[in-house]
């Protein structure tokens, strides 16, 4: 059975729809940067998960290719991730035309950078797109509070509210800033569910609070 990072980290994937504290630890991801609204048709951001999802599958079906990877096992690609924020501040802000972002796609621990500039070139030749702006990203997030927030994106504000209403009880402040960043795993198709039943798991990184010891 392919290897499903949603049940072998349930933690990190499927948490409740309360806050919880969470250590995340470094992982690797393919990466592509941005500027602007996700929702514009043909824009910068669909056009980046296409690149994505274009190296992401290169790398799933090499054991079929004259490229062998050390390591490697069958695995299901993982949910599409991203990174926000605004120019003025570390967190989302409702104005989309001033997101900043990063989408990601999570690679399992065997792929190199050797390997995933194998699969960038590779992409780029059997698929007929350009996938220079992928990169190779390695993140350690540490400290964080997450939900799991259900509905469509316009209310994460709710969700978020939450989240900051439990780290301030329990001795945490947020720790946004243009390192540590606002932070979204989508588990739904929102091209196949409705906005109603979106689920999108949120989290921010923290720190303990500098007023309590």
């Amino acid at each position: 059975m392919a290897f499903d990072f949603k049940k072998e980290y349930k933690e990190f994937y499927m948490p409740k729809n309360k806050p919880q504290i969470v250590d995340v630890p470094e992982a690797s991801y393919i990466a592509v940067r941005g500027k602007g609204d996700p929702n514009v048709e043909g824009g910068d951001y669909q056009q980046a998960i296409g690149v994505l999802y274009s190296v992401a599958y290169t790398l799933k079906m090499s054991y079929k290719s004259d490229y062998k990877i050390d390591g490697f096992f069958q695995y299901v690609v993982p949910p599409l991730e991203g990174f926000w924020w605004s120019d003025d501040e570390g967190a989302v802000q409702m104005d989309k035309s001033a997101f900043n972002w990063i989408s990601v796609l999570r690679l399992p621990d065997f792929v190199t950078e050797k390997d995933f500039a194998w699969a960038v070139e590779t992409a780029e030749k059997k698929k007929k797109i350009n996938c220079s702006s992928a990169e190779f990203l390695t993140v350690d997030e540490g400290l964080c509070v997450q939900i799991m927030h259900a509905g469509p994106f316009d209310s994460e504000p709710e969700s978020i509210a939450l989240m900051d209403d439990f780290i301030a009880a329990n001795g945490y402040e947020n720790d946004l800033s243009r390192t540590r960043l606002h932070h979204e795993i989508y588990m739904s198709d929102a091209r196949r569910v409705p906005p109603a039943k979106w689920r999108t798991v949120i989290r921010h990184p923290i720190k303990k609070n500098s007023g309590r010891s």
